[in-house]
């Protein structure tokens, strides 16, 4: 028998109570790294973008999607991806046209003010990764290990969703 409590349903209170922590931090780093991103563009005096269409830009890099895919392929995670891609394609970041297989779909790809975007973001995510890693906060292996771990947790959440239905 563990050291720790036990819920009714024989889960251990330890695990219970670690996992809604991570699932916690896990929300809260995805608020944080909006804001990180905020405030970088807000130095730059880059305004006319928000912090979500900044990290979709970033995500998208050098591919051409369809809107489809930007979810599927884990490029966007909210719910409103037909209006940042609008306000996107408005503002000159991104280009779009009718796929020439099915004329339903839209594909889009940057264009060299949205590539700009993403050289951006990507620089400061690359000093960070650099802070941290000077900083013995982060390395290498623990970012490995730590990217495996998450991935199981999503296939998890996956196949969860899949069993529902």
């Amino acid at each position: 028998m563990s050291v720790h409590s036990v819920l009714e349903n024989g889960t251990e209170r330890g695990l219970f109570d670690s996992y809604v922590e991570t699932l916690g931090l896990i929300e809260r780093l995805h608020r944080l790294l909006l804001d990180v991103i905020k405030d970088e563009f807000e130095r730059l005096g880059e305004l006319e973008i928000n912090p979500v269409q900044a990290l979709l830009l970033f995500n998208v890099g050098e591919n051409e999607v369809t809107a489809g895919e930007l979810k599927s392929r884990g490029y966007y995670q909210g719910s409103n991806v037909s209006y940042n891609l609008k306000k996107l394609v408005e503002g000159g970041y991104m280009h779009h046209e009718r796929c020439q297989v099915d004329r339903r779909a839209v594909r889009v790809r940057l264009t060299e003010k949205g590539r700009a975007i993403h050289r951006k973001v990507a620089d400061l995510f690359r000093r960070h990764a650099e802070l941290m890693q000077a900083r013995n906060v982060i390395g290498f292996s623990t970012t490995a290990e730590m990217n495996a771990m998450l991935r199981r947790m999503e296939r998890f959440w996956t196949d969860q969703i899949r069993y529902i239905y």
